[in-house]
């Protein structure tokens, strides 16, 4: 197993970190124990020594059943991380009975790595006004938190601003190929570097779609490198960054599993003939975008109460990586009745707003009959 030393804090972790959001489910949709202990033996056995759970993930048994696998061996032998949810904090006094039910749940006594969860500009200020990264300080301080930093979900100038209020142990982005210009993007990951704070990544395969991308988009990844999975040139692209220490891979199966632990069994770095692969990937799945929306937003707010960005968005994705968990996700959860495609009334009014000039009332009405007909099949 590849190891990687965090400097700035004096220990060393293996390169994948198993992220325990996604742990394989049983008949009932309950967290299947007996095949998640599999997994977990799996990941221990190969030299996996970093666990990341939270207290939302799997409706709050994440951190339940985690805590349990990990029961099975030396508490000294591996990492464990949780995050305190930001986004449902109101008080302190919250905050600190969560950081108390966490450690009950996990049957621990401290955290090795320990985030502010989901962090953006709204729960950013909340966190300084309430007085949770102080709270923070003091748990470390005694012992019960080793390090102390957030993961992270917002725009690059947020991530800048919360990069520089203090000297943050570590930080977590999501980033891979695909994700360069997103949220932190890379220059958050440079930021980083310069500040000399250690980065994890989540969300290295981009929730799964990039490993399973459709024939003609991943043709470049067969040619150059047979028998690699799509998923090994994703995490392989991210390991190419020497300042991020750990890649977190949410996996499901046993055989997702042994796939990245053969990934990640040996240093393994990119050859140029398969960085300029997985460009090529890239500029296919730009392709088959269905609208050149950049998000700027300036058709918002739309008097019928349409979401235009975030149809498109889910639209876009569709083109790129086809059918699947992603777009059931995007348009049939996250995706609200009433800012749906079929709410536009035809004014025309986004369109004039538009600087890209697109013909937005048309491309509503076509992405939803697309969309629909994708997840009805």
């Amino acid at each position: 197993m590849i190891v990687r030393k965090f400097e700035k804090l004096g220990v060393e972790t293996s390169l994948l970190g198993f992220g325990c959001m996604r742990l394989p489910l049983d008949a009932n949709g309950a967290i299947d124990e007996a095949e998640t202990q599999k997994m977990f033996d799996l990941a221990y056995r190969a030299g996996v020594n970093y666990f990341d759970t939270a207290y939302g993930y799997h409706g709050g048994e994440s951190e339940r059943v985690t805590g349990r696998m990990l029961k099975r061996y030396p508490r000294d032998s591996f990492f464990v991380a949780t995050k305190l949810p930001m986004y449902m904090i109101e008080s302190l006094e919250q905050a600190k009975a969560i950081f108390e039910e966490q450690l009950e749940k996990l049957q621990m006594d401290h955290f090795d790595f320990y985030m502010l969860h989901s962090m953006n500009g709204r729960t950013f200020d909340l966190a300084v006004r309430l007085g949770i990264i102080e709270y923070c300080e003091q748990l470390k301080r005694e012992g019960k938190i080793r390090f102390f930093g957030f993961s992270f979900h917002d725009g690059y100038d947020q991530f800048e601003r919360m990069l520089n209020y203090r000297d943050w142990d570590f930080c977590q982005i999501q980033y891979n190929y695909r994700d360069e210009e997103e949220q932190a993007g890379t220059r958050g990951y440079r930021l980083a570097a310069e500040r000399g704070i250690p980065m994890i990544v989540m969300e290295p395969v981009k929730g799964g779609v990039l490993a399973n991308l459709m024939e003609n988009v991943d043709e470049p990844f067969r040619k150059v490198t047979p028998g690699a999975s799509n998923a090994s040139f994703a995490l392989r692209w991210v390991a190419d960054h020497e300042n991020v220490k750990v890649i977190l891979s949410g996996m499901s199966t046993p055989e997702q599993m042994e796939d990245n632990l053969n990934t990640f069994a040996k240093p393994w770095p990119l050859t140029e003939a398969e960085r300029e692969a997985i460009a090529e990937v890239a500029r296919r799945l730009d392709s088959r975008v269905k609208i050149g929306c950049t998000g700027c937003r300036y058709c918002m707010p739309c008097p019928a109460g349409v979401n235009i960005p975030a149809n498109f968005e889910a639209w876009n994705g569709f083109g790129m990586y086809g059918e699947g968990p992603n777009l059931d996700y995007r348009w049939k959860v996250a995706m609200p009745d009433s800012a749906r495609a079929n709410r536009c009334v035809q004014c025309h009014q986004c369109e004039a707003k538009c600087p890209q000039h697109l013909p937005i009332a048309q491309a509503l009405q076509t992405l939803q009959k697309e969309l629909d007909a994708a997840c009805d099949r």
